[in-house]
């Protein structure tokens, strides 16, 4: 496997290219894994928020498979879409489908976003939620070809005071959605983002180039690492020999 690393010291961005969509989850794994080691030798619990897309469901089934001290970690979700809780388009029965419903992590532990519920309603009762576990020890996300992130879109405006925002009128189906606002994906000691597909190469572009993609404005407490695939990075350039060190850790 080849994976060479540029690292943005400006923003705090450590970019990893890897060959492929099924590298980029494999090293996804791998990295939470250790992420969950750290907080939980420091802090004796791991926060993890999920995010929902095709990338991130390969992380979970090989999360899945692995070994860990799942009885200290807390999940969470960047955004949920207003569906019933068994649909199948949610994040969360994507997540359960992929891992969760293997019993590994206790039930108790799984804070699913009540979304079935309206998106004020769900917004305002999961606030609470994410008020008490910030800050994150880490927060994954994806982006669209549009440069969206969780459910937060471009051209929408939210209130910066807002945990989570209840989404109306989202561009893409359905309309309403619950998402955690930027302030909350940010309070994360680490950020991890998945880009994978040809159809993401502008937005990569858009983001290095320093275009307000909702996306760019995510950052980390420590680092956000970002993890393209070749397909979603040929137009990157500048790309330098691989880091001797790539884990997301304090």
């Amino acid at each position: 496997m080849r994976k060479i690393t540029e690292t943005d010291t400006r923003d705090n961005i450590n970019w990893q290219c890897l060959a492929d969509a099924d590298a980029v989850a494999t090293h996804a794994a791998d990295l939470i894994l250790q992420a969950a080691v750290n907080a939980i030798h420091e802090r004796g619990v791991f926060h993890l928020v999920l995010a929902g897309g095709r990338t991130p469901g390969k992380v979970y089934q090989r999360l899945a498979k692995a070994q860990a001290d799942w009885k200290n970690w807390q999940l969470y979700f960047g955004d949920e879409r207003c569906l019933p809780a068994d649909h199948p388009e949610r994040n969360s029965r994507m997540a359960a489908n992929a891992w969760l419903d293997n019993g590994a992590i206790p039930v108790e532990n799984i804070h699913s976003v009540p979304a079935e519920r309206g998106a004020e309603t769900a917004a305002t009762n999961y606030s609470s939620v994410i008020d008490h576990a910030r800050p994150f020890d880490l927060v994954l996300l994806g982006m669209g070809e549009d440069g969206h992130t969780a459910s937060l879109f471009p051209g929408q405006l939210h209130p910066d005071t807002e945990s989570v925002h209840a989404i109306h009128n989202a561009p893409k189906p359905p309309p309403d959605r619950v998402s955690l606002s930027r302030s909350s994906l940010s309070d994360s000691r680490d950020v991890l983002v998945l880009i994978t597909g040809t159809g993401k190469r502008t937005a990569v572009q858009q983001w290095q180039s320093g275009e307000a993609l909702p996306i760019a404005g995510i950052t980390a407490r420590h680092r956000m690492t970002v993890l393209v695939d070749e397909a979603a990075a040929a137009r990157i350039t500048g790309i330098l020999p691989p880091s001797p060190s790539t884990a997301v850790s304090d």
